[in-house]
């Protein structure tokens, strides 16, 4: 574990230097001594923006303080997986009252939408390549109004000393880390747009790598701006009128406007909790899928997995086969609950969850159907492929405040068109490109005027018998998020692992007839049981999770970040 510290201490350490942000604090993983509950911590995907946020809480800031540093680095360093221009999900745990609340911060499909936007000519549902760069794709952005929300509720600092880190490194530059400069080398179709060509291209023509220097002065003054004005830098102004214009530009341009950008509004909802061993596992509700992670965790609760292990073949056939269960439910039912009756309480049901956990059989069944959980309105089953764009965030500050946040622009670099500085979102490709099945039952999660798109993620706070905190947890990965996030639970709590142990097991995704997971992480032996058992592992998309996770275990904070990318888990202020 010693080399595990001194590796993230030296990437820490560097990317801080090439930032320009202050020295970091000690890195902590779970280790033989670790740091007291009451300690606060930074847990993200990206060494400088995690620094960013430990910074604000040094110097008094709250959870949610912190959270918004974090974010706006993440705009600028991380591009391919959140920022200003995307969306976010958000529980907060009140330190004082012990009271949660969900932020929906979900974009919304503006008021010209159609059922039919995503249908070419024929009729038929466009190619996602080419819907994900189209005008069509990009949702009113919501991640700056709904962070403006809680800061107004939440916040200690003011607003305008939040972003002077971003705004630094923006204007002096950053180097390209690792895992942007492998997303460089592939192969995206919004890497191919003029915006993102631009941005990334080197006067030679060729795109910058891993280890190139790259500012971004657009974003610099962008932030200069939402710094001295809010929200409303965003949502009115040059930057609106940006916005629209890039939206509805060739090829398919869609029908945004000013107006609805003005009228976007954050949503305050209710958390969704359910209970899971000892643990009272806290979600956020329809649009997001976090009922399908709970009814997932019930499922499990009904078998043995809690006496197995992850070198049993028997624990992994289990996790598959509950995971294709409530990946049928939530992909038929889960939708906008303002256009869409969703059977929460139904899917939730002991008795339902039962009957499904009983489906589960010695070997691989047929790719289940949905049940007919109470409440049920029978609707078209959706297969929105959802990809991992997506980053994960977790803040704690010294009053016991708790921010769990799962911050997206969709899929990889957002739609590759851009706007002072930071991408768009393709946020609306997550809708159902058919509004109706063969039988012309309308999708759950159709499109339609100022409608949230479903949304796998699934930012999570647990609470202990006492109803104090007991750690948080959520994930990157499109539709896998749900998988990802089961799987390290399962880990940490039934088989005692430390979270970082927790979330470096192998990543096994099971939705429908596929099956995929990270053959080389698995051991031979539970590839054969699995075999036996009908399922013929297929290679996944693992390395594109991102899961970061907190549990308070015996009084101590046990922090993990997701080994496939470079995250770190500051504890204290670094003082």
């Amino acid at each position: 574990m010693s080399r595990l510290i001194a590796a993230a201490a030296a990437l820490l350490t560097a990317s801080c230097a090439q930032t320009g942000l202050s020295e970091p604090a000690p890195v902590s993983v779970p280790a033989a001594t670790t740091p007291s509950q009451e300690e606060p911590f930074v847990i993200a995907a990206n060494p400088p923006a995690a620094k960013a946020g430990q910074d604000v809480l040094k110097r008094g800031g709250s959870a949610i303080d912190a959270a918004i540093a974090v974010q706006a680095m993440l705009s600028l360093v991380e591009p391919q997986s959140s920022g200003l221009g995307g969306g976010a999900f958000l529980t907060y745990l009140d330190g004082a009252s012990g009271k949660l609340t969900i932020y929906d911060g979900r974009e919304t499909a503006p008021a010209q939408a159609s059922p039919s936007m995503f249908l070419g000519p024929d009729g038929k549902p466009l190619g996602y390549r080419q819907a994900v760069t189209s005008g069509r794709a990009t949702g009113v952005p919501g991640a700056v109004g709904m962070l403006a929300m809680v800061h107004e509720e939440h916040g200690s600092l003011d607003w305008s000393s939040l972003f002077s880190a971003a705004e630094r490194t923006a204007a002096e530059g950053f180097v390209i880390s690792p895992r942007l400069g492998r997303f460089l080398g592939l192969s995206f179709p919004q890497l191919d747009t003029p915006d993102a060509a631009a941005y990334f291209g080197n006067p030679d023509g060729k795109r910058k790598t891993t280890g190139d220097r790259i500012t971004n002065p657009e974003y610099a003054d962008f932030l200069r701006r939402l710094a001295k004005n809010g929200p409303e830098a965003l949502y009115s102004g040059s930057t609106a009128a940006k916005i629209v214009d890039k939206t509805r530009s060739a090829p398919l341009g869609g029908r945004m406007t000013i107006a609805d950008l003005a009228a976007y509004k954050p949503v305050k909802r209710e958390a969704l909790c359910n209970p899971y061993r000892v643990y009272l596992v806290c979600v956020p509700p329809p649009p997001s899928s976090g009922v399908g992670l709970l009814q997932l965790l019930s499922m499990l609760e009904k078998t043995d997995i809690a006496t197995r292990g992850p070198d049993d073949p028997q624990a992994w056939f289990l996790f598959a086969e509950a995971s294709r269960l409530m990946y049928a439910d939530r992909d038929q039912y889960v939708g906008d609950p303002a256009f869409a009756s969703v059977p929460v309480s139904g899917l939730l049901e002991p008795a339902y969850v039962a009957s499904r956990a009983a489906l589960i059989g010695d070997k691989a069944a047929s790719p289940p159907k949905a049940g007919t959980p109470r409440g049920a309105v029978q609707a078209a089953a959706d297969q929105t492929l959802e990809p991992a764009g997506t980053s994960h965030f977790i803040v704690r500050d010294a009053k016991g405040n708790v921010v769990s946040i799962t911050t997206t622009v969709e899929s990889i670099f957002g739609s590759g068109r851009m706007v002072d500085g930071f991408f768009l979102n393709n946020q609306l490709t997550d809708f159902s490109f058919s509004p109706v099945d063969a039988e012309g039952r309308p999708a759950a999660n159709a499109v339609a005027p100022g409608k949230r798109p479903r949304s796998s993620m699934t930012p999570t706070i647990l609470l202990d018998s006492d109803g104090k905190f007991a750690g948080a947890i959520g994930s990157a990965g499109g539709n896998s998020i749900l998988a990802y996030v089961a799987k390290s639970l399962v880990g940490a709590i039934d088989w005692d692992l430390s979270m970082q142990e927790a979330l470096a097991l192998p990543n096994l995704v099971a939705r429908g007839a596929g099956i995929g997971g990270e053959l080389d992480k698995f051991d031979p032996a539970v590839l054969q049981g699995l075999a036996a058992r009908g399922i013929d592992l297929k290679p996944g998309q693992g390395e594109d999770s991102g899961v970061h996770a907190v549990m308070i275990r015996n009084g101590e904070v046990d922090g993990g970040f997701d080994p496939r990318r470079e995250g770190v888990v500051l504890v204290g202020t670094g003082e």
